[in-house]
C-alpha cells in the first residue's frame, strides 16, 4: 500500500467553499440585542436538515488530541444533513475533506482551523472524523437527527494519506 503526504493549508472561505461554510465571527453580521447588552453574530452557517424529515440537534463532542503523523485511511459523509463543528477550547484543529468521485472520497485536502473558527460540512461532503490538536478539546456540534441513514463511511482501499506537520 502506498502512502501519500498531505500538505496542510490555511482555512479560507474561498478554499473551503466547495465543502461547506467557515464559521467565524470575523466579518459576520453583528447585531446588538437585549437593549444593547448582547452582540449577536448573525447567520454564521447554513444548517441543512431538510432531507428525510430530520431535525437539528446540538451536541458537545470531546475530542482526544492527535499529533503528527496523522494517517487518513477513511472518510465519512452525511447524506441527509450538514454537520457543524465549532471549537470551545481555544485550540486549533484539523479539517480533512475530499471531493466526491463517483460515490467515493477523492484525494483529501487538509486545512488548519485556527482557534475560534469552525466549519459546517455541507450535506454529502466527505470529511475525516474530528481531529483535535494539542489537548482534549470540546466542540459544539449541530447536525441532524431523525429517520434514515445519515452516515456513510468509506476506506481508501489502496492508499493511505499522511499529515506529517500541521502548520500551513
Amino acid at each position: 500500500m502506498r502512502t501519500i503526504p498531505i500538505t496542510v493549508r490555511p482555512l479560507t472561505e474561498q478554499a473551503f467553499a466547495p465543502f461547506g461554510d467557515v464559521v467565524s465571527v470575523e466579518g459576520a453580521e453583528r447585531r446588538l440585542i437585549n437593549n444593547g447588552s448582547t452582540e449577536r453574530f448573525h447567520d454564521l452557517a447554513g444548517i441543512d436538515v431538510s432531507e428525510g424529515g430530520g431535525r437539528a440537534i446540538v451536541s458537545l463532542f470531546r475530542g482526544q488530541p492527535f499529533a503528527p503523523p496523522v494517517v487518513v485511511a477513511m472518510m465519512e459523509r452525511h447524506p441527509l444533513g450538514s454537520q457543524l463543528f465549532y471549537p470551545l477550547s481555544g485550540r486549533p484543529f484539523l479539517v480533512v475533506v475530499a471531493p466526491d468521485e463517483a460515490g467515493r472520497p477523492g484525494e483529501p485536502l487538509a486545512f488548519l482551523c485556527p482557534p475560534g473558527t469552525g466549519v459546517n460540512y455541507a450535506r454529502n461532503t466527505w470529511h475525516h472524523p474530528l481531529l483535535s490538536l494539542e489537548a482534549v478539546s470540546d466542540f459544539l456540534v449541530i447536525d441532524r437527527e431523525g429517520p434514515g441513514n445519515n452516515l456513510e463511511e468509506r476506506e481508501y482501499p489502496d492508499v493511505r494519506y499522511r499529515i506529517d506537520a500541521v502548520a500551513p
